[in-house]
């Protein structure tokens, strides 16, 4: 290369860098609108304008992410969820140990949001088996493959393009207050975007909490035990201890959910129609000796949508409970 040409490459590099940006005027409309969405945050145009234009942010595009996101593997993934909770029924024992490492913490937890320690250690159990799972993804990364290769003509396509643009508007945040350059700002996700110990997508680090009363840390199991109990208490109003001596034999009805779920298509534990209008077949219908552990269920819900997942959460903390006694 010679020297007028190196010459110039460094000339546009620093006026790149000095560049002072005003506006979020870009040629692709959802990238204005996720800057639009950071500077009413309180997010500088300079900064927002950096990271959307960053090469390695939005140059670099995740294919494995984008194949596991189709429907076709979605659908796999759900069949799967079944054998990865009786999977997971083994490793109970790995359970009430980190229930008893960290008591003081979940002590903390059920106290300040009234979520039962084994729910939450649960759930850490089936997101990252209690951090043991290192994620290999870069979530901005993800959401940006999402949002450049959605047409967003269907309904799951506009959900999608949706999910994608927000997660990227929170992690430009997230980053922002952190004081990191966008170079310098990557966060480790799954394949979803879901981040830490607890698997959170960047839009719910609003629920985030810290043990130590410091910047909230999702890779740290404490602050993975806090942050998971904070967002069922807000999120799914998850705030009274499940009683466990009202629970029915949870693994018995776990084995008829199954069963019923093979036999019937559209099926779901709790619910009998979507918010769409989308009909179910619930399986708890009718069924007033299931009404309290519907309950808590439809909560565990709100931290993953499949009754599988919900289902399985309940099994393990149920378990959890009873090896403790």
């Amino acid at each position: 290369m010679n020297f007028t040409k190196t010459l110039l490459i460094l000339l546009s590099l620093s006026t790149f860098v000095s560049a002072k940006y005003t506006n979020c005027d870009f040629k692709n409309k959802d990238y204005t609108d996720i800057c639009n969405k950071v500077i009413k945050q309180g997010v500088s145009y300079q900064y927002a304008n950096q990271f959307l234009l960053s090469y390695s942010k939005t140059q670099i595009f995740d294919e494995i992410s984008w194949k596991y996101l189709q429907p076709k593997h979605i659908t796999y993934h759900r069949e799967k969820e079944k054998k990865a909770n009786n999977v997971l029924v083994k490793y109970v024992p790995k359970i009430v140990k980190n229930l008893q490492k960290y008591k003081k913490v979940y002590d903390k937890a059920e106290q300040k949001y009234g979520v039962n320690r084994e729910i939450i250690a649960a759930i850490l159990m089936k997101e990252t088996k209690l951090g043991e799972i290192h994620p290999t993804h870069d979530a901005f990364v993800v959401f940006n493959t999402i949002v450049l290769r959605t047409e967003a003509k269907t309904a799951r396509q506009k959900w999608l393009l949706h999910l994608g643009k927000t997660n990227m508007a929170a992690i430009i945040k997230h980053c922002y207050d952190a004081k990191r350059t966008p170079s310098q700002c990557n966060l480790p996700s799954s394949y979803a975007g879901a981040i830490g110990i607890p698997q959170f997508m960047p839009n719910s680090f609003v629920y985030a909490d810290s043990y130590t009363n410091q910047t909230p840390d999702l890779t740290k199991m404490e602050d993975a035990i806090l942050s998971a109990a904070r967002f069922l208490h807000e999120k799914a109003d998850f705030h009274t201890l499940i009683d466990w001596k009202k629970m029915p034999n949870i693994a018995k009805v776990e084995a008829a959910w199954y069963s019923y779920a093979y036999k019937h298509k559209n099926a779901s534990f709790v619910y009998e129609k979507s918010k769409t209008g989308k009909k179910y077949s619930s399986f708890t219908k009718g069924k007033k000796e299931l009404t309290y552990m519907k309950g808590y269920v439809k909560k565990i819900m709100r931290y993953n949508n499949s009754s599988n997942y919900a289902v399985g959460v309940m099994r393990l903390g149920f378990d959890a409970y009873k090896t403790q006694r």
